[in-house]
This record gives C-alpha cells, structure tokens and sequence, in this order.
C-alpha cells in the first residue's frame, strides 16, 4: 500500500528507532507521567494530553548521547503518551470500588491485570483501524500533527525544555507551600443569600495545575466547562434552595456541596450518557467504515515482504491472537468477583464489544477533536449503567457484587477507549515523521506495561495520603475522584433502586438541548461548536475547580490576543515565531501540571509512613488565600510575557 502523504523519513530509509536507551527512557517517562496524570485526574476531573511534553523531554535527554534521531525520539514520546493515557482510563474507575466499598484497599494484582488488559486491548482494537482513520480518511488528529512538527524542530529541544523545566519548578513550590506547608489557603470562596431566599456562591481553587488544564484546553472549552459550573450552582441549586429552605444547622458552602453531591451531579450523569450515545448515533457511518475495515484487514492478509515500512502493523493473527489470550485473565477476575461462570463469561463478552465498539469512537473523535476532548467518560458512564441494569436484570437487585461488576466491565472499556485515542495520535505522528507502525505499535504496549505496574501503587499512595470522595471539613485535602465518585454512585444506584433518576432526566434534557444548539452552530458554519461532554464535565466538577479553568482559558485567550498584536510588528517569518510561541506556553503549561502533581504525590508519602498529614506545616492555620491569588495571577502574568518574549527574540 502507498502513503497517503510522502513521509519526512522515506520508506526507503531506515533509523534505528526501538533502541534500548529509548525503551528503557520510554518505560521512565511512562511511569512519570501516568503518576502525574492520575494525581490531575483525582484532583481536577480532567486530564491532558503529554505527547509534546513528552516529545521534548525525549529531545532534551537523547541529546545527551552522541546518537539519536527523530524517530527514536518518536519512539520515546509513543510509550510515555500511552503511560499517561491509561492513567485516565484508570482514575475514572478504579477508585469506585474503594469509594463503594468492595475493596478497601487496592489490590495489586488486580489493579495492574485490568489496567494493562484494558490498555493492551485498547492497542490491539485500533492496529486494524489505523489505515482507514489515518491513511483512507485522512483525519486532522491535532495532537499528533502538534507532536510530529514539535519533533521535526528538534534542534530546539535544548532551549525549550527549560519552559518544561521552569513550569515544573514552580508548580511543584507553589503545591509544597500552599498544601506541605500549609502557608495559605488553598482556596477561595464564599457564598451569601440575597433577600434570604437566593443563594449565591463562588470559588476558585487556586492550583496552578488547574489553571494549566484551562490553558491547555483553550478558552472555548474553559466557557463550556465553566457553563456547566453556572447550570449547577448558579441556577440549579438557587432554584432549588428557594423552594425548599437552606438546611439547618450548616454553613452556606457546606449545604451548597451537600446539594450538590445528594442531587446536582447527577444532572451530569444524565448529560454525560446523553454526550456518549450521541458520540455513537453521530458517528455511526464513520464506526461502520472503520469496523468494516477492520474486518477486512483481518480476512485479506497481505505478504509482509510487499509492504512498505511506513506502512508495516503488527499481523492481524497476533492481533486476534492477544485478544484472545487478554480475554482470559480479565474472565478470571470476573469470576473471582461474579462467582457465576456464565454471568462472568456474557460481561467478558460485553467487554469486548463494547471494548473494541469505543476504541473505534474514542479513535475516531481523537482525529476530529483530539484526545483532550474526547468523550471517554461520557462512553465509560454509558457503559457502566448499561452493564448495571443488564446485570440487574440477571443477578437481581440484592447481588452485593453487582455494582462491583459493572464497574469492572466499565474499567476494561475504559481503560481500552483511553489508550485508543493516545494510539491514533502517536500513529498519525508516526505517520507524518515516517515511523514504522509496527514497532510504534509495540512501544505503545511497553508504555501500556510500565504504566500499568506503578498505577496500582500510586492510587494506594494517594488514598492513604488524601482518600478519595466529596471535601469535607473532616477531609479538606481529600480528591474529588469526580468521575470515579459519580460511578460508584450509577452503578450501586441501580442495584439498590435510589439513583435520583428525576435529576438524571434533566440532565439528559439538558444535553439534548446542547445538542440541538451544538447541531444549529453546525449548520451555520459557525467557528464556535459545543461539545455537549465539556459541559457536562462542568455539571459535575465542583464550582471551585470550574472557575480555575476557566481562570486557565482567560490567560490562553489573552496570549492568543498578544500574539495577534505582535504581528503588527512585522518581525521576520511571524509563523515560525508564532508556532514557537505557542508552544513555550504549552510547556510551561505542561511542567506546572507535572510539578504540581508529583509534588502532590510526594505530599502523600508522610501520611502513608506516619499516619499524619501535617508534618511539614509550619503553620496550623494558614493565611488568607488572597496570597494565592495573587500567586496565580503572577504566574499567569509569567506565561504571557514569557510567550510574548518568544515570539520578539
């Protein structure tokens, strides 16, 4: 088969690329960054994308050895991107079995054989779709295209790592001080009643971290997160309040939170499964294309000798043979919750096709929107009450284990739909540069495999240091987990018959309505589209943490806006400065999301070895939080003018 497009690497020529120095610094970056991932999925509800970052820290350390080349360096940002896309997968389900009760601590094996099935599997389902999502239909996949153009610039590697570097530095002190510390509060907020009746609230965490996932995502998501952040907590819950009294006995944050975990994040669920059914209804030629060419790829197997090596996937009957041999340890597991072999073997059969079924969504939504924007939760929510009332319906709704079963059925899924998305990505980058699929394909599992051996141990980490579930004054520094905490509570709803479907039915009006304006901005032709999983992200994220993304998209649209300005200048060659630019400010970005997260993870171990969270504070109650805003607007302040500095040099 010939390429799409002529390749920076030709065919014809071949660099070493799965080198030892790349699979050992692969399998490094992969644990690094799945931890960092996982403690901003925990805190924050959202994850990012860690290819560039990835991608320059591969320049940064190969450069040290006297030879490297672009796609070892490839190789290199392939497992480490896949580390930290498992990592979602893993926080948006694994932690509800804590949450629910079923286990009380994490188990090991169990955590890593579902991890690294599901994320195996998610590798497996897409090395059929790859030639007619990447090289037949010719997707966008906006981080991969990012990730290649940040690879063939290399030789800038060395200076711009040091924006990675920095932003690190300062969001993990700024994490140390505020939390460690304890020096300020870590968050602002209020809430008062007008006229005695209307309740009204703000607040903004003020994590750097949170304020670089908003960057990241731009401002047109930050609005629609924040969107869903206003439908909660500043129409829903004042409505709600007005007719029914505040509650006795409780501050007004408190009984805002207190409404809001007992009903108001429920109206996401309702958006989120209306977002990843739709998801599927919107894309369900694409899906068919996609499985259709699967099966083909499957049934016409080509002489290998005759393929190009740009062009070169792992066989299909070691494809079909992996996920044969995956489906066994995950139907143990099953059984060893289930204890019913038939039941156990119909969920293995749900997990596959489900699996594979979302792995194609999640592939082909990475190509339109990217990974940051894809609708994992919204599918893996989808799936979870879809096998809960499944199991329902064959277990009854006194089996204790149920719920634990949806769970794991949604974990596989997830895991596999995560991984997806990263996979198409790092492919279409490999495309691009000139890689060979082949063995992009098989660091892809090495990212997969290291990730999924250090995961188990941070959640434990994390739960010991933090735990996990709604902040409360008997736990401040407790992780939200909101995706986490928001299955747990579908799946045992529909066992125990007291999911609060009336909240539920307005979600899924509320997404509908979404939809339908999101279907009339299309039609229109319009720039500015509403991806109806965003605002549902916002529904259930607390108010706090809307705000700070929002605070994020603000700062990448005054950068946007600086940048616009800068061009009347009529400095030489104005793209390049501004493709520089643009990316100084994702990597000071990504380092503040890094810094913050490791340090956070590093935070936990006291509380794991001592039993006690304050041993480093210096201070047992903290100064005002107005120093953290000021903080945070400082480093915003730095972002802007360190872009601004790049795009004048």
């Amino acid at each position: 088969m010939k390429p799409s497009q002529k390749p920076y690497i030709p065919a014809s020529k071949k660099l070493p690329e799965t080198t030892v120095k790349a699979f050992i610094l692969g399998a490094l970056l992969s644990m690094v960054l799945a931890s960092a991932n996982a403690y901003l999925g925990l805190f924050a509800g959202m994850t990012v994308s860690a290819s560039i970052p990835a991608a320059v820290l591969s320049m940064a350390i190969l450069r040290l050895f006297k030879k490297s080349n672009i796609l070892e360096n490839n190789i290199v940002q392939t497992a480490a991107s896949g580390g930290e896309s498992l990592a979602a997968g893993v926080i948006f389900t694994f932690p509800a079995l804590v949450l629910m009760g079923f286990w009380t601590e994490f188990d090991y094996l169990e955590t890593m054989l579902i991890a690294l099935c599901g994320g195996v599997l998610g590798v497996l389902f897409t090395i059929p779709l790859r030639s007619a999502l990447i090289v037949q239909q010719k997707l966008q996949f906006p981080e991969g295209v990012a990730t290649s153009e940040v690879l063939k610039s290399g030789e800038e590697g060395g200076d711009s790592v040091k924006y990675l570097i920095w932003g690190s530095l300062i969001g993990g002190v700024v994490k140390l001080i505020e939390s460690g510390l304890n020096i300020w509060r870590g968050v602002s907020e209020g809430a008062g009643l007008v006229g005695n009746k209307l309740y009204l609230y703000f607040g903004i965490n003020l994590s750097p971290a949170l304020v670089a996932v908003g960057y990241i995502v731009g401002l047109r998501i930050a609005v629609l997160v924040f969107a869903g952040g206003v439908i909660s907590w500043w129409i829903t819950i004042p409505i709600i309040m007005w007719g029914s009294g505040i509650p006795e006995g409780a501050s007004l944050v408190d009984a805002g939170y207190a409404m809001w975990s007992a009903k108001i994040r429920y109206i996401g669920v309702g958006a989120m499964v209306v977002g990843g059914l739709w998801a599927l209804v919107d894309l369900r030629s694409s899906i068919v294309f996609a499985v259709k060419s699967g099966i083909h790829a499957v049934r016409n197997r080509v002489d290998s000798s005759k393929i190009l090596r740009t062009e070169f996937d792992t066989p299909m009957s070691w494809v079909l043979i992996g996920i044969g041999a995956l489906i066994v340890p995950i139907y143990i597991i099953y059984e060893r919750v289930i204890g019913d072999f038939t039941i156990s073997i119909f969920m293995a059969m749900i997990m596959v096709i489900a699996g594979f079924l979302f792995a194609a969504v999640a592939g082909y939504m990475a190509g339109l929107v990217g990974s940051s924007n894809n609708p994992i939760s919204g599918v893996t929510i989808a799936t979870i009450l879809a096998s809960a009332l499944i199991l329902l319906a064959l277990m009854g709704s006194g089996a204790e284990r149920g719920p634990a079963a949806a769970i794991m059925v949604g974990a596989v899924v997830c895991c596999a739909a995560a991984i997806a998305g990263d996979n198409m990505q790092d492919l279409k980058a490999g495309h691009i540069l000139g890689a060979t699929p082949f063995r992009q394909q098989m660091m892809q599992m090495v990212g997969v495999v290291s990730a999924a051996l250090v995961l188990p141990l941070v959640l434990q980490l994390l739960m010991t240091g933090y735990g996990f579930g709604p902040v409360t004054e008997a736990n401040p520094d407790a992780l939200a987990a909101p995706q986490a905490t928001l299955m747990a509570s579908v799946a045992e709803g529909v066992f125990k018959g007291n999911l609060p479907w009336d909240m539920v039915y307005i979600g899924m009006a509320i997404g509908m309505a979404i939809i339908l304006a999101d279907l009339y901005q299309k039609k229109r032709k319009s720039s500015f589209r509403i991806p109806i999983l965003a605002v549902a992200v916002g529904i259930y994220l607390p108010f706090e943490l809307d705000s700070a993304i929002m605070l994020g998209g603000i700062i990448a649209w005054l950068v946007q806006r600086s940048l616009a300005n800068s061009k009347k200048l009529n400095l030489d060659n104005p793209d390049k400065r501004k493709k520089d630019s643009e990316q100084t400010g994702l990597l000071i970005a990504s380092g503040l999301i890094t810094g913050e997260a490791l340090i956070g993870i590093l935070l936990a171990i006291p509380v794991a070895v001592y039993g006690r969270s304050d041993v480093l504070r210096i201070m047992d109650d903290p100064l005002s939080s107005l120093i953290g805003v000021v903080v945070i607007l400082a480093i915003g302040y730095w972002i802007i003018s360190s872009v601004k500095k790049v795009y004048r040099a």
